[in-house]
């Protein structure tokens, strides 16, 4: 893997981190509730959450769900304009 693809990688993981982050702290749901909702491990949500893994797009769905916002909603962030 080139270095180049690897830092992109890297930099939209720690943006969808981020905006799940931001929307979980909106709704006020602690990390363990945001695992119970999701039914994913609590220890993975904080990996995403600090942009350490590479989510899949099911588990983004899940989460997503889980905040009761659209996927539309989920990237709907200037985080994810093209510069």
């Amino acid at each position: 893997m080139s270095t180049i693809f690897h830092l992109c990688i890297v930099k939209i993981t720690e943006k969808i981190g981020l905006r799940i982050k931001e929307l979980r702290t909106e709704k006020g749901f602690s990390q363990q509730e945001l695992s119970y909702r999701s039914d994913i491990d609590r220890t993975y949500i904080t990996q995403v959450e600090n942009g350490k893994r590479n989510i899949s797009i099911n588990n983004i769905e899940k989460i997503a769900k889980a905040l009761n916002v659209s996927l539309k909603e989920l990237f709907n962030d200037e985080k994810f304009d093209d510069n």
